[in-house]
């Protein structure tokens, strides 16, 4: 018996030692920055000024296209002409659909494969009874408490705003780049981009411009106690999830409710959602967001590090501590979301159909059909159809982080920021961005944003008093302008 145990002992000891071992063997894959960025003169009254004002325009997207407004935009692109003149001067600017622009600004070597950087100039409606929840005005672009706010502050005019006004600055100080950038500003990214990002791709591929040396749109952002570390991290999307929404549809034959049958359409329907809701995707923790953990796991403390130094062990552990909260979840699984339900039409009778919507955010490896034959198994009811609803869209292919354009976005974000404590990491984007439009155009797509905010970012992305802080709009400005110079650097 005393053998027994001793070698029970010695089992776990051994085990010990060899998680040791994993964790002690995790290097550091930050990257490394020989000196800062050179100073850079920003005119931030200017730059907030011209932003607050960007934020007056309510260039809304509505899930119905007759809700357009185009002359908004419009006035958008005339605002953009006249806040920025030595870009417009030199970029040749054209309105692609009607509504989205594309810049090209001529680099020294024609020859080279281009930089793509994205944004986009829609935004979401605000909720309809909301308004008086806002601190300030949704479209007013009111500065006040170090904060910039509006509908688009975050998502997405800070991305174009700061954008343009690096290549601003690019262009007053004489700089040319070496390699063609495009800026590519689509109108409809927040109902999919169909009539923007898709068309201005499609007007890529009809003038022989295949591929990219990079890509970047947004999806990313810095935050703070992100991926359990307690400073800065930001991190830089590699791909994103792909998006169905399924249509649940029963048939009934109706009439008055004083003799219903056991299940009435509304009935049946709510025992498919339950059933969906309850036995949801399985959840699994490789790929992207296991490259996201070892990217962290160095430079956390050492329980964190044994724990994702040992994956060959820890994996179901670590995989259950994820779904515990909401957002990391939605990194390990494809997500089901019950969005719409309705039926019946008064309270005597019977509904004749009933209608749900459930939306699915698609985990890699996954695809739209393979959502939808298990949301079918999983209802397994012949009475409810189960039909794909408007655009879908497959998971994107993974980006290489080990790529030297990886290296230039996170060393850029040091370089300017001067902190070299901040954690970058790669990590699955769970939202849909335009950069879906140019999947197989490179091996560098990325999606990142360099703003932070006093409060929960992705809270305030689509949600109620929307802001940007002065000091982030700053970051970003200096930010695109060093990222500029550093493409020159791409093979």
């Amino acid at each position: 018996m005393k053998r027994f145990f001793f070698g029970i002992f010695c089992l776990i000891v051994l085990l010990l030692v060899v998680m040791g071992i994993g964790a002690a063997s995790l290097e550091t894959r930050q990257p490394v920055i020989e000196t800062p960025a050179a100073p850079m003169e920003v005119d931030m009254q200017a730059v907030v000024s011209r932003f607050s004002e960007a934020l007056t325009y309510p260039t809304v997207s509505h899930q119905e296209e007759d809700n357009r407004q185009p002359e908004i935009f419009l006035a958008f692109h005339d605002f953009l002409e006249r806040s920025f003149p030595a870009a417009h001067a030199t970029l040749n600017r054209e309105t692609v659909n009607e509504l989205s622009l594309l810049y090209r600004w001529q680099g020294q070597e024609p020859s080279l494969e281009p930089v793509l950087l994205m944004g986009h100039m829609d935004v979401v409606p605000v909720i309809p009874g909301t308004e008086e929840d806002w601190q300030y005005p949704p479209f007013g672009g009111q500065i006040a408490d170090g904060q910039i706010w509006g509908r688009g502050a975050l998502d997405d005019k800070s991305s174009l705003m700061t954008i343009l006004e690096a290549v601003e600055h690019l262009v007053l100080v004489g700089f040319q780049p070496r390699r063609t950038l495009y800026l590519a500003f689509g109108h409809d990214e927040e109902v999919g981009g169909h009539e923007g990002a898709r068309i201005i791709a499609e007007t890529f591929q009809e003038r022989g411009v295949e591929t990219f040396a990079m890509v970047l749109d947004e999806g990313g952002f810095i935050g703070e106690g992100l991926t359990g570390l307690d400073g800065k991290v930001a991190v830089i999307g590699i791909a994103e999830k792909g998006f169905v929404s399924l249509e649940l549809h029963v048939e009934s034959k109706g009439g008055h409710s004083s003799t219903p049958p056991d299940h009435t359409a509304l009935g049946i329907l709510s025992k498919a959602v339950t059933q969906l809701e309850e036995d949801q995707f399985p959840a699994r923790l490789d790929g992207t967001t296991e490259t996201m953990l070892t990217y962290v796991a160095p430079e956390m403390p050492f329980i964190a590090r044994l724990l994702i130094g040992n994956l060959w062990l820890t994996r179901p552990v670590l995989t259950r501590l994820m779904l515990m909260d909401t957002s990391s979840a939605a990194m390990v699984r494809t997500t089901t979301a019950v969005t719409i339900m309705n039926g019946g039409v008064k309270e005597n009778i019977l509904p004749i159909e009933a209608r749900a919507v459930v939306n699915h955010r698609i985990i890699p490896g996954e695809t739209v059909e393979s959502v939808s034959q298990r949301v079918r198994e999983v209802i397994d009811d012949e009475r409810i159809s189960v039909t794909p609803l408007g655009w879908t869209g497959e998971p994107s292919p993974v980006s290489d982080p080990e790529s030297p354009a990886f290296e230039i976005l996170g060393r850029t974000l040091l370089e300017v920021a001067g902190d070299d404590t901040i954690i970058v990491t790669p990590f699955l984007v769970i939202g849909g961005t335009d950069a879906k439009y140019y999947s197989g155009r490179s091996d560098s797509v990325f999606r990142f944003l360099p703003v932070s905010s006093d409060g929960d970012v992705m809270a305030m992305v689509h949600g109620t008093n929307e802001r940007i802080d002065i000091e982030s709009l700053e970051l970003a400005v200096r930010y695109f302008a060093q990222l500029i110079r550093n493409t020159d650097e791409l093979a």
